[in-house]
């Protein structure tokens, strides 16, 4: 794995665009704008290393569906902060149902120099973005570049034939693919409009929609769309916590298709996603599996041996673009890994993993997004931070296979 300067491309920035990345730059705190894509550098990595990282991620998606069936098995849905006894049952014959259900895609989190095993750092299994950039105009990017070379990338493909193969668990009617309108970039519009591209590629019939702009009809019992049509199945980039618990939380409960038929709407990802995009899962997977080389020791009730060791983070369960995360050194004081926010409060949730501080290639700091569809791994995106915790101030940066 090595970093490598080299020259944009001249109006690099309309063309990402014009390849579905239409926010390509970044707001800083004072106001500037500096690029999210950086084509002024690339990753090479060798084909060993790519094969060895999709084995490691592979392993590690097994072992989370593992921990996902002992979280239900055993009913440890208290420790990922799921009280509510309807959610909770609900969850429970998702998981029990999964056969039926369809279920897309996530993203790894993984800290990774080239020279150990990768380690594991979070895994968002719910609403994974940087996918368009991924996917798209880091592939087209290689083409001009370096054409002949290869990528670790057949996202693509992947989705196609995972909504080809998935078609058949899909309840009749088009599939509504929703965004939030609360989003300012155009990241989360963009992903859907990407999936939903994908889902037509596979030969399904679609329809776009926000989330604030979905109905609910009261004569019927169902939620339905702004032509008043029912939305039987739905795409949504929209976080399942926030799901069932806004106002029409009650009703999603209640008309949750989870595959046996008795509901009305069939949410993708499935509910029982909840139980792989909750940061207690990392502890679970220490539960289960310690001393993993692809794991990093994490406890939900304190950071334990590590406050005295390796150091640690303190991780708010439900966190997203490092918000709330608090990196803690050996003999330091806290520090706020968010820009924005800062420390998780006293009676939000944590888990506390080993601190594993990112590799730095030329002063910046590495994260790979490993992406899984379905079962298996389908390709790579590498974003690059300022500070220990990647947030919304990173960096995606391309890559090719030496």
């Amino acid at each position: 794995m090595e970093r490598h300067r080299i020259t944009p491309r001249p109006d690099w920035q309309r063309i990402v665009e014009e390849q579905g990345l239409i926010y390509p730059l970044t707001r800083q705190p004072d106001g500037s704008l500096t690029p999210y894509w950086d084509e002024s550098a690339y990753y090479s990595f060798t084909l060993p290393e790519v094969e060895a990282l999709e084995e490691s991620v592979e392993e590690l998606h097994a072992m989370c569906l593992r921990a996902a069936e002992y979280i239900v098995e055993q009913d440890r849905f208290a420790d990922l902060g799921i009280t509510d006894p309807r959610l909770r049952d609900l969850i429970a014959e998702s998981w029990r149902r999964r056969a039926e259900l369809p279920s897309l895609y996530g993203r790894f989190d993984l800290r990774y120099d080239g020279t150990g095993p990768a380690r594991l750092l979070e895994y968002n299994a719910d609403t994974p973005t940087s996918l368009v950039e991924a996917a798209s105009p880091q592939w087209f990017w290689m083409e001009d570049r370096f054409p002949g070379a290869d990528q670790w990338n057949s996202l693509h493909e992947r989705l196609v034939d995972a909504w080809r193969r998935q078609a058949e668990l899909l309840p009749p009617g088009p599939v509504h693919f929703a965004h939030s309108e609360t989003d300012e970039l155009g990241e989360d519009l963009m992903t859907v409009a990407y999936l939903r591209e994908t889902a037509q590629q596979a030969g399904l019939v679609t329809k776009a929609l926000s989330v604030e702009r979905i109905g609910w009809d009261r004569l019927s019992g169902r939620f339905v769309d702004e032509q008043l049509a029912f939305i039987r199945s739905c795409f949504k980039l929209y976080p399942w916590e926030w799901l069932a618990t806004d106002a029409f939380g009650p009703q999603v409960l209640e008309t949750l298709d989870n595959g046996g038929g008795s509901g009305s709407t069939c949410w993708i990802e499935p509910a029982w996603k909840m139980l792989l995009s909750n940061k207690a899962l990392l502890a679970v997977l220490w539960e289960l599996f310690p001393g993993h080389p692809n794991l990093l020791p994490a406890y939900l009730d304190g950071p334990r041996e590590l406050a005295s060791t390796t150091g640690y983070v303190s991780k708010p369960l439900l966190g997203r673009e490092g918000a709330g995360v608090t990196v803690h050194e050996p003999g330091a004081e806290p520090s706020p890994g968010h820009r924005r926010e800062g420390p998780p409060r006293d009676d939000e949730p944590c888990v506390y993993q080993e601190l594993a501080a990112l590799p730095e290639f030329d002063g910046n700091r590495t994260v790979l997004g490993a992406w899984v569809v379905e079962d298996e791994a389908a390709g790579l995106g590498i974003r690059e931070s300022a500070g220990l915790v990647t947030d919304e101030y990173a960096r995606f940066l391309p890559h090719v296979i030496r």
